[in-house]
């Protein structure tokens, strides 16, 4: 009798082992999943960053009000200054 109680209870710890091994292995997948997530969304905003440059680059705007927008600089006479 007392044979079957140690090996019930050797059995009983054995699977708690195999349990916890195995929810710590689920964790480890999720949190290098959450990694590579995070690391993904860096690189996006470093990209959406640099666009977001370009974008403001005084060069740029001049270039799209002269060529699409038929804007250019106001001659000398056409510019009243207010005191």
């Amino acid at each position: 009798m007392t044979w079957l109680v140690v090996m019930g209870v050797f059995f009983a710890v054995a699977g708690f082992h195999t349990w916890c091994r195995l929810l710590c292995t689920q964790e480890s997948v999720r949190i290098d999943e959450a990694r590579q997530q995070q690391q993904a969304l860096l690189q996006l905003q470093t990209k959406l960053k640099v666009e977001l440059a370009r974008l403001k680059s005084p060069a740029r705007i001049t270039t799209i009000a002269r060529e699409r927008l038929g804007l250019r600089m106001p001659l000398p006479g056409q510019v009243i200054v207010l005191k």
